[in-house]
């Protein structure tokens, strides 16, 4: 049996979706399923770290936003060759992420694109759905 790891491909079917309360002690679970994620998708160490890291603050971020009783969505869609992650929170505040913030220059550091949106919730209540968007290519090696 071959010790090399066989990279097995994963398309849009098997998209993962998580919903738990929005509250900080729910981000070391959505950390794990990140780099749980990026590890079955064959990225390598650094990629894996990097997908860690910008999930937890883009969810950190969102879970400062939300309404109380709010719960964090984050959905992990895994492709050929990346992974993006959509978060998304109830907030009172009508605007999205701020992307002037510490915060957003890690998650633009650590990933290949990151996007924040605001949308009325659709239920009438006044709070707004805020979201963050970011996705992760797999490094390309040199061969």
């Amino acid at each position: 049996m071959s010790e090399q790891r066989q990279h097995v491909e994963i398309d849009s079917r098997d998209d993962i979706e998580l919903r738990l309360g929005a509250d900080v002690v729910h981000l070391p679970i959505v950390r794990s399923v990140a780099a749980n994620i990026a590890m079955r998708a064959d990225f390598d160490l650094d990629a894996i770290s990097d997908l860690e890291l910008a999930v937890d603050e883009a969810c950190a971020t969102l879970i400062a936003l939300a309404a109380a009783e709010s719960i964090l969505g984050c959905r992990f869609t895994i492709g050929s060759d990346e992974i993006a992650v959509t978060a998304s929170v109830r907030s009172d505040h009508t605007e999205a992420a701020n992307t002037s913030s510490f915060g957003w220059q890690v998650l633009n550091t650590l990933t290949d694109s990151a996007v924040t949106w605001s949308e009325p919730d659709g239920v009438g209540s006044g709070q707004h759905l805020v979201s963050i968007g970011l996705s992760k290519r797999r490094p390309v090696v040199a061969g």
